[in-house]
């Protein structure tokens, strides 16, 4: 891959190869071109040069939208949830993603729709309840503590049944207690779920606990990767 800013190359030749059930982690230096290469992946930029294969598939420029519902889900550097929603809310979204009902079929709440709702709602629950939410269910999500909104984000990257998930940064600013949540986390989706993980980070601690491989980014290109 190839991601070119006007004179500036912000990922130069980025090949890397990810197996299914994998735990991955990119590390390097600021403006090595990690953050680009998850913005690439999810669709928020479209490449300058080279192809995004998943499964087989070229999923190169598609909507995030659409890869999405591909099967990639991803959290941010910056956390970002709908902070004026609830908790419970703010995961319900997530489930919309494969909703098979249309629009007429939900104002009506015709007995499709109904189920389909029943299904996201108790989904959305159990989600919170293996998050440690479910009793913040009804708060206000941008009221949370920040390693709580961490863990939202990522219950709601995962409502949508995701078979890659993307991590940017997600222990960075977290208390030893709550990084260690984050890391048990990762590795439970991870090992129950059958998840492919992929995740940012500067901290050789959290690469050593719950990695089986690292790539080593420098100048937007991978420079080394191993076990």
């Amino acid at each position: 891959l190839v991601m070119q800013f006007g004179g500036l190359t912000a990922v130069n030749n980025l090949n890397l190869d990810i197996k299914v059930k994998e735990i991955v982690a990119v590390i390097g230096p600021n403006g090595a071109g990690k953050t680009t290469a998850f913005n690439m992946i999810t669709g928020v930029y479209s490449p300058t040069k080279g192809k995004i294969i998943l499964e087989d598939k070229d999923i190169t420029g598609k909507r995030p939208d659409e890869i999405n519902k591909l099967g990639i889900a991803r959290t941010f550097q910056n956390i970002r949830l709908f902070k004026d929603l609830s908790v419970f809310e703010n995961v319900l979204i997530g489930n919309h993603l494969h909703v098979d009902s249309n629009v007429m079929s939900a104002i009506f709440k015709l007995p499709k729709y109904r189920k389909e709702e029943k299904e996201m709602r108790d989904r959305s629950l159990e989600l919170l309840k293996t998050f440690d939410l479910l009793d913040l269910k009804d708060a206000n999500a941008g009221s949370l503590p920040y390693g709580k909104q961490r863990k939202l984000e990522i219950a709601r990257a995962l409502a949508t049944s995701p078979k890659l998930l993307l991590l940017d940064e997600p222990t960075t600013a977290l208390d030893e207690e709550n990084k260690e949540r984050i890391l048990q986390l990762i590795k439970k989706v991870n090992k129950e779920l059958g998840l492919t993980v992929v995740l940012i980070t500067h901290e050789m601690a959290v690469v050593k606990e719950v990695c089986d491989k690292v790539a080593v980014m420098e100048d937007g290109r991978v420079v080394e990767q191993g076990s």
